[in-house]
């Protein structure tokens, strides 16, 4: 894709648009290209000849004040250190049972990638350790596609996801104080209790900010710059 490319996209493809719809694009492009630029142009030039170059220049690119946002994944060793620096921490936190369950939402999903929200809605029952080598995990809330609403599928439980689920169920669950032979019971409980004295399923908010507050002490506290 060259600058002409860009050109002829804007131009002729996308040239009785909204404005929004054209600077939305025009914004994917860019960030797409400047994380390119920055993980893979000495990569990518090695093996295919070509400098990555973005394609909209100022020339093409449509008017907007709004600024690209450009997120780029943690390494795979920055994750091996953030859980390892986290997992050893939980021996010596205020409150063990709170932060090893958020500890191991956010083990569960780096290891199968199911969402926030979909690891939050997981019950008891839905981890299913017979089918396959290493069981599954039947996600119920699934996110759907373009508003076709939740979409449930079975998620192998790869990469020591089985032995993550099997520590945390063994050694933490418990100390929420449930019955686990409650239909419904959660994977993930709150501290708070329901009316009955079960507990509660955890919020979005507490497994955002367990993984944020995490990602603050153990990862970015070690960069520099």
């Amino acid at each position: 894709m060259e600058p002409a490319d860009a050109d002829v996209y804007f131009g002729k493809v996308l040239r009785h648009s909204p404005s929004g719809t054209r600077l939305g694009r025009s914004q994917a492009l860019s960030t797409y290209f400047m994380f390119l630029e920055l993980r893979r142009k000495v990569e990518i030039h090695r093996m295919t000849g070509p400098v990555v170059e973005c394609p909209i220049d100022e020339m093409n690119r449509p008017r907007g004040a709004k600024d690209a946002q450009l997120r780029i994944p943690p390494s795979e060793a920055e994750i091996g250190t953030l859980f390892t620096s986290w997992g050893s921490e939980l021996a010596i936190c205020r409150k063990f049972a709170p932060a090893a369950r958020n500890y191991t939402a956010s083990k569960l999903m780096s290891q199968v990638g199911p969402r926030v929200s979909e690891a939050g809605g997981l019950d008891l029952d839905d981890i299913k350790w017979d089918p396959g080598r290493f069981g599954k995990l039947h996600v119920r809330h699934g996110k759907g596609a373009r508003g076709s609403g939740p979409r449930e599928r079975m998620v192998p439980l790869i990469n020591g996801a089985d032995r993550t689920l099997l520590w945390f169920i063994e050694d933490v669950w418990g100390q929420f104080n449930d019955d686990h032979t409650r239909p419904g019971a959660p994977l993930f409980p709150s501290e708070r209790k329901n009316t009955d004295g079960s507990a509660r399923r955890v919020g979005d908010d507490a497994l955002r900010n367990g993984l944020d507050n995490a990602v603050q002490a153990h990862l970015r506290a070690g960069r520099t710059g």
